[in-house]
């Protein structure tokens, strides 16, 4: 994708009208959040000095929710149901990893936990990246670099 091509001028004036900057507080993260919905609303109609202002905006309030409010990691159990529900699957599908239904109902119930062979499996099933947390073994899944 080439680089985008903009009219300087015309991206002071955009820039001009919604003074992004860093987000230190709920009340500019609100106001930036309106902002960037009303060049949402624009949708195929925004200008390219538009999209570039867009693109600060998105990018600012991003790092605002991950600082302020981080969200937690998945437990092992969630991301296999998430990942489960994400591709249609039903319990039937995972026994070639567990080899027994019950089992395989018991780790979905989060009666069992996943053991790091069950989480080596599972990565390579789903085609995900594997982790360890230290306390236990961990299967949480990542699509990154997939």
């Amino acid at each position: 994708m080439g680089a985008l091509v903009i009219d300087n001028k015309k991206y002071a004036r955009v820039l001009a009208k919604v003074l992004p900057r860093v987000i230190a507080t709920g009340e500019e993260h609100e106001r930036m959040l309106a902002e960037v919905e009303k060049l949402m609303d624009r949708g195929k109609h925004r200008t390219a000095e538009e999209d570039a202002a867009l693109d600060l905006m998105v990018r600012l309030v991003k790092d605002y929710e991950e600082e302020h409010h981080p969200l937690p990691d998945p437990s092992p159990h969630e991301m296999l149901v998430y990942l489960m529900e994400q591709r249609s699957l039903k319990q039937a599908d995972l026994l070639p990893i567990f080899k027994s239904r019950g089992y395989v109902s018991d780790v979905i119930n989060a009666k069992r936990g996943i053991s790091k062979v069950h989480a080596k499996q599972l990565a390579e099933f789903f085609k995900v990246w594997q982790t360890y947390s230290s306390s236990s073994s961990a299967f949480r899944g990542s699509t990154e670099g997939w």
